[in-house]
């Protein structure tokens, strides 16, 4: 009986309805998000390749802001470390929801995501090693390919008009979580500047404060704000990057809802921010990013540099193998099995979708090839290798669009009417897609 129970664990199966719905309301910003997003990036190309891009380059160096709190930075600036602060912490409330309710919350829904996350950002680092190791280059930018962009993923399959089933959605989300810890962690720990102790400890001292307002139920935003806001300043300055602030927050903030809470801290804030994560704070960054030189001798270069080269072969090659081989051999060595109504071909279509690193990879690129002249071969590389991955999985997921369309039409159809689909109210033991995954 034991031994039958360890195989009932269907890897991709239905998500139980709860968990549909936030990962619905979520994915439903961002692909709003990433189409801003993809608009944004499209714009920012344009701008800097024709005759007016000296004024983009203008506003995007020009500066303002406080001078005698270190805060007098450029536009570009204020957009990677500023903006972007919100973006993370909307990230580490995603992640601290998955860790206390989602898909992380348990070992053994939790393995597949990790390991899969882990694999699709620890082999694009060691191919970009790889390829700079052989051509003789710099071994600075190993991070750059390693993030997924969820919001440009998600923009590409609205462009598509797909119907991919909510599981690999959602799979495709909780990749995005691990990787953003992931590159928050290579930002905190890799590219930090000349660190400044007292700024640092006045940073994390703010965070303990915010941490007590969050135990002793204390509410309202007059608290949170000067307080985020002040964090952020002394991250800044301390010489770690701000977006630490961000994501620092971002999982103390309270998750799980008290008896007399209609929303819990975190779901309020994330209900809050993500809209301007996705529409407004991202959008901006990519747009001040993202403007290259797309000329014929600079898009050769990306082939004939190792580090260039190195971004591209990581982010369509490294992504590809790296979650699939993690998320088979997790599979492999689990209790799981894969849902019997799909195919490893749609995990292999859903690892060159993760292929599509934009946002983040911008600015690992941008933090870890300070000359301008670097960055701008290594946004080249970050920008062709994601349109590269867009396509190649455009042609995949098309391929099985009629199957992902039918069980779309499954999970949303709701004959009586009542809110929940039928699916949900219909399935049970020996089903093989009941609510949870399990049969």
């Amino acid at each position: 009986m034991r031994a039958a129970r360890r195989e009932r664990y269907v890897f991709l199966g239905l998500l139980p309805w709860p968990e549909r719905v936030q990962v619905a309301r979520a994915l439903r910003t961002e692909t709003v998000g990433g189409l801003v997003l993809l608009a944004a990036a499209v714009v920012a190309l344009v701008w800097a390749n024709t005759p007016w891009g000296g004024t983009y380059e203008q506003i995007r160096d020009f500066h303002f802001g406080i001078r005698a709190l270190g805060l007098d930075l450029s536009v570009g600036h204020w957009t990677a470390d500023g903006l972007l602060a919100v973006f993370f912490l909307v990230a580490g409330i995603e992640l601290k929801r998955e860790l206390v309710v989602g898909e992380l919350r348990t070992p053994a829904t939790a393995a597949l995501p990790v390991v899969a996350a882990v694999c699709g950002m620890a082999v694009p680092a060691a191919l970009y090693l790889a390829t700079t190791g052989v051509w003789g280059g710099s071994g600075a930018g190993w991070a750059v390919p390693m993030a997924t962009d969820i919001a440009f993923a998600l923009a590409v399959l609205a462009v598509l008009s797909t119907h991919l089933p909510s599981a690999l959605r959602a799979f495709l989300l909780t990749l995005a979580v691990v990787d953003d810890l992931g590159a928050i962690l290579v930002i905190a720990i890799f590219f930090t500047a000349d660190l400044n102790p007292a700024a640092l400890l006045g940073a994390l001292a703010g965070l303990v404060v915010f941490c007590l307002l969050q135990r002793y139920r204390v509410r309202g935003w007059w608290w949170y704000v000067p307080l985020g806001v002040v964090i952020w300043a002394l991250m800044y300055n301390g010489g770690a990057h701000a977006t630490v602030a961000g994501v620092a927050m971002g999982l103390i903030l309270r998750t799980s809802r008290d008896q007399d809470e209609k929303a819990s801290p975190g779901e309020r804030t994330e209900h809050l921010l993500r809209p301007v994560s996705a529409g407004v704070a991202v959008p901006l960054f990519a747009l001040f990013a993202a403007g290259v030189s797309v000329s014929a001798g600079a898009l050769a270069e990306v082939f004939t540099r190792p580090e260039p080269l190195g971004v591209v072969i990581g982010l369509v090659v490294g992504k590809t193998v790296g979650i699939f081989a993690g998320t088979y051999l997790a599979a492999r060595f689990t209790r799981a099995r894969l849902n019997p109504d799909l195919a490893w071909a749609d995990v292999f279509a859903l690892a060159v979708l993760a292929g599509i690193g934009f946002t983040v990879a911008l600015l690992i690129g941008e933090l870890a090839f300070p000359d301008p002249v670097d960055a701008e071969h290594i946004k080249a590389a970050v920008l062709l290798g994601s349109l590269i991955a867009a396509v190649v999985a455009a042609v995949l997921v098309k391929r099985r669009n009629g199957i992902y369309r039918r069980l779309w039409e499954e999970e949303m159809s709701d004959e009586d009417a009542d809110g929940v689909p039928d699916i949900y109210q219909q399935t049970g033991p020996g089903s093989g897609r009941g609510p949870g995954g399990e049969a």
